[in-house]
């Protein structure tokens, strides 16, 4: 949900972000004639409740023989306030449902269009370049006996894959190297539900446009999540938060699910688009006003895990039609894939404002003693993709793979991933 004043106010900036994103303008215009009607519906009905109210001390001081042409009519108006409290509920009713189509209104400066009208904001560090012709990570994977695919779909179908051996190691690695930056840096871990309530998936904003990515429970009403952000949002729902301290952050590990509908044909060939893969995420409740600062910072500590596995990566800002709903700026890290001879996304950051909080009920208070919302941002700091740019990048031309020397503490002090005898 949008901040109602804000659409209230100045729509022209709601107009403005819906366009840039290549979603509806007409629906703000719709969304400002259900918050008129609404408010007009609301004090319609607050007009004729105080008018009964006052009546009904007319009806209890009036004389005996008065009083039973006074019930009557004040059985009359108890009838018109409850037709008018049904209009106000109802227009209430309509006005949410407009409201909560709207996007979350972009950051200024966020480029305008789809996909491939990011901007890049720099590049960092040298691309792998090999005097040999580089095997990609599927192949790597079956020399190093680290990842299989082929008994992944006999088992689930296809975006299935087991990790094996020195896979499933190197993963684990991954992780608990993230967990070790998430810790340093005062992230509180979670392990998280992976099934969560309709009302906690659509608050986060993931049941819009995209709800067919996700797999459904129906004998349950549960959704199984694509990312702990979800969870993490709906840690705090229907809370008031303490926020003098500082910011709350937590670091949420869980296997993730995606249904990937939409995506046939597209990265077929290994673990880069799969249903099920592991993830750690970092989340964070803060003041509005500090959350820009709060999403550089989490930029800074997915870089720095990205430098750890000395990877060749850019930092994109993400155009407003990329975004999802729920995201008012998104920072992508996409590190460099040899044998694609592209960028591949790795990691997402995102300023969700005070979008989530709005709808999930998540607030701080003010110092007049108020209450409002938060702002919420989540990041990828590791994700089971990222082994395929570590596994192209530091490949050797006998298929061994170089360990990064910030992973070696983590496999046991192992500096060569040997390929099978």
């Amino acid at each position: 949900m949008i901040d109602p004043q804000l659409l209230r106010e100045n729509p022209d900036v709601v107009r403005r972000s819906q366009a840039a994103r290549g979603s509806s303008v007409e629906l703000v215009d719709e969304a400002v004639a259900a918050d008129t009607a609404r408010r007009t519906a609301i004090g319609e009905f607050e007009t004729l409740r105080a008018e009964q109210n006052a009546f009904g001390k007319t009806v209890a001081q009036a004389p005996k023989d008065q009083k039973q042409a006074l019930v009557a009519q004040a059985q009359e108006l108890a009838a018109r306030v409850k037709a008018a409290q049904q209009a106000a509920a109802d227009a209430e009713t309509e006005f949410t449902r407009l409201a909560g189509a709207l996007q979350n209104p972009v950051i200024e400066g966020v480029p305008a269009g789809g996909e491939d009208n990011f901007i890049t904001l720099r590049e960092v560090g040298e691309k792998a370049s090999f005097d040999f012709e580089p095997r990609d990570h599927v192949e790597l994977g079956e020399l190093l006996q680290a990842i299989d695919i082929t008994r992944g779909t006999k088992v689930s179908g296809s975006r299935f894959y087991f990790l094996k051996g020195i896979g499933a190691r190197l993963e684990l690695a991954l992780m608990n190297l993230a967990l070790d930056k998430a810790l340093s840096e005062g992230f509180t871990p979670l392990i998280t539900p992976t099934l969560v309530r309709p009302e906690i998936m659509a608050g986060t904003g993931f049941l819009g446009e995209h709800s067919d990515e996700i797999y459904y429970l129906p004998a349950d009403d549960l959704y199984l999540t694509g990312t702990s952000e979800v969870a993490l949002a709906g840690f705090h729902s229907d809370e008031i938060l303490d926020l003098e301290g500082g910011p709350l952050r937590y670091a949420g590990w869980s296997t993730c699910y995606r249904r990937e509908a939409g995506s046939a044909g597209k990265d077929n060939r290994g673990i880069l688009r799969v249903h099920q893969f592991n993830k750690l995420e970092m989340f964070s409740y803060v003041l509005p006003d500090d959350a820009e600062a709060e999403h550089a910072r989490l930029v800074a500590y997915q870089e720095s895990m990205l430098q750890a596995c000395e990877l060749a990566y850019r930092v994109i800002d993400v155009a407003a039609g990329d975004l999802g709903s729920s995201a008012a700026r998104k920072y992508d890290i996409e590190a460099w894939v040899p044998t694609q001879g592209t960028y591949r996304e790795l990691t997402s950051t995102s300023n969700c404002t005070t979008y989530q909080a709005r709808r999930l009920d998540i607030r701080y208070r003010t110092e007049s003693g108020k209450t409002t919302p938060v702002a919420t941002l989540n990041g990828t700091l590791a994700t089971t993709r990222w082994l395929v740019a570590i596994l192209e990048t530091h490949q050797r031309a006998d298929g061994s793979v170089h360990v990064p020397l910030a992973l070696r503490p983590y496999l046991g002090g192992l500096e060569v991933l040997e390929p099978a005898k």
